[in-house]
């Protein structure tokens, strides 16, 4: 149920396990994959992760895997760096504390 609706915006393919793994480009091996390293950073990198900033450590890792094998380090540095310039961030959207509560 929770594919429905999706499929104007994606092609979804199913694959039992019971009868084989992989049915051409169809596999769940990249999601798997992606979970796995999202998991271990969480665990071993970010330590603690607060459910508010939750889509945040998913966005970055989202960018790290999608850029993963196109760009080196520095390349995938100066990605990010050329995406954020001009925008800001500040202490109380960063917390949750916008509008108008006093922050400390």
């Amino acid at each position: 149920m929770s594919y429905v609706g999706l499929s104007s915006d994606y092609d979804h393919k199913v694959i039992d396990h019971a009868e084989r793994y992989v049915d051409g480009k169809v596999h769940t091996n990249g999601l798997e994959n992606f979970w796995s390293l999202l998991k271990r950073g969480i665990s071993g990198t970010y330590v603690s992760v607060e459910p508010f900033h939750l889509y945040r450590y998913l966005d970055e890792q989202m960018f790290r895997y999608n850029n993963r094998k196109n760009l080196d380090d520095a390349d995938r540095f100066n990605l990010a760096i050329s995406q954020i310039v001009g925008k800001r961030l500040t202490f109380a959207e960063l917390t949750g504390k916008t509008g108008g509560e006093k922050v400390n």
